[in-house]
C-alpha cells in the first residue's frame, strides 16, 4: 500500500496530473477543494472514493482512494477538532483507521500542535488499536518547541510513541525530530528556508512492514506547491 500526503498550496484540480504520477492507493491533500470544484482533465485517472472535508470550498482537506479502498468517516469523529478526521480506510482485506490532518492555527495562540495535541486525547482508545495511520501537514516541528508548553511537537511524539506510534520517516531513516535531512516544506518555496512539517506516522505493526520512505526533491516540486509530498510504501 502507498500512501501519500502532500499540501498542494491550492488549486488541486491543476496539479492532481504531476501527484498521480506516483501511484498512491491513498492519497492525502490538505488545501484541496471541494469536489464540485475538481473538474479534472480528461486524461486525469479519477479517484475510486474520496471524502472532503472543509468550511472553505477553495482550501480544506480532501482524502482520495485509488485503489479499491473505500473511505469511510467514523461517527466518533468530534468537529472541534475539525481538520483531524478519523477515517476507516478498508477493502475485501484488511482495514486501516487514518487520521488524516492539516492542523489549524488557534485563535489564542500560535503553536498548531494543539490542535493535534487534544484530538489524540480525545481519540486515546482508538489509538491503541493495531493498523493505524496519521499523515498529514502538522505544521508542528520540535524546532520550535517551548518547553513550558506541554502540547510542543517532542511531547506529541512522545504521546503517540506511548501508543506504539511512530514516525514513518524517523524509522526508516534513524533521524532525530527536529535534525532532518529532508524537509518537505520551503516557506514562501525559499531554498534557504527549509522545514519538516509533514509526517506520517503508523502503529508499530505497521512500521515492521515499510519498504520506502521518500520526501519530494525541491526542484521537482516547487513550482506547484511550498510544500513536498511524503510518499509511504507497507509491504501489505
Amino acid at each position: 500500500m502507498k500512501i501519500i500526503t502532500w499540501n498542494c498550496n491550492m488549486a488541486f484540480r491543476k496539479k492532481a496530473e504531476f501527484i498521480l504520477t506516483e501511484q498512491p492507493d491513498i492519497l492525502i491533500v490538505p488545501e484541496c477543494e471541494h469536489p464540485d470544484k475538481l473538474i479534472f482533465k480528461n486524461d486525469i485517472a479519477r479517484p475510486t472514493d474520496l471524502f472532503w472535508f472543509g468550511q472553505n470550498p477553495n482550501k480544506g482537506l480532501g482524502i482520495f482512494s485509488y485503489s479499491d479502498f473505500k473511505i469511510e468517516l467514523l461517527s466518533i469523529h468530534n468537529p472541534e477538532f475539525k481538520y483531524v478526521l478519523p477515517l476507516s480506510v478498508s477493502n475485501d482485506e484488511i482495514e486501516f483507521t487514518i487520521f488524516a490532518i492539516w492542523a489549524q492555527k488557534p485563535k489564542n495562540h500560535d503553536c498548531y500542535t494543539e490542535q493535534i495535541w487534544n484530538a489524540v486525547h480525545f481519540y486515546s482508545d482508538l489509538l491503541n488499536n493495531e493498523n493505524i495511520i496519521l499523515a498529514g501537514d502538522f505544521n508542528s516541528s520540535s524546532i520550535w518547541d517551548k518547553p513550558n508548553r506541554i502540547y510542543n511537537h517532542s511531547n506529541l511524539v512522545e504521546l503517540l510513541k506511548n501508543k506504539n506510534i511512530y514516525s514513518t520517516y524517523h524509522s526508516f531513516y534513524n533521524q532525530e525530530q527536529g535534525k532532518e535531512t529532508a524537509s518537505t516544506l520551503f516557506m514562501h518555496r525559499k531554498i534557504d528556508r527549509p522545514y519538516h512539517i509533514d509526517f506520517c506516522f503508523a502503529s508499530n505493526n505497521l512500521i515492521n512492514k515499510i519498504t520506502s520512505v521518500q520526501i519530494g526533491e525541491y526542484e521537482n516540486w516547487t513550482k506547484y506547491s511550498d510544500h513536498k509530498p511524503v510518499t509511504v510504501i507497507f509491504e501489505i
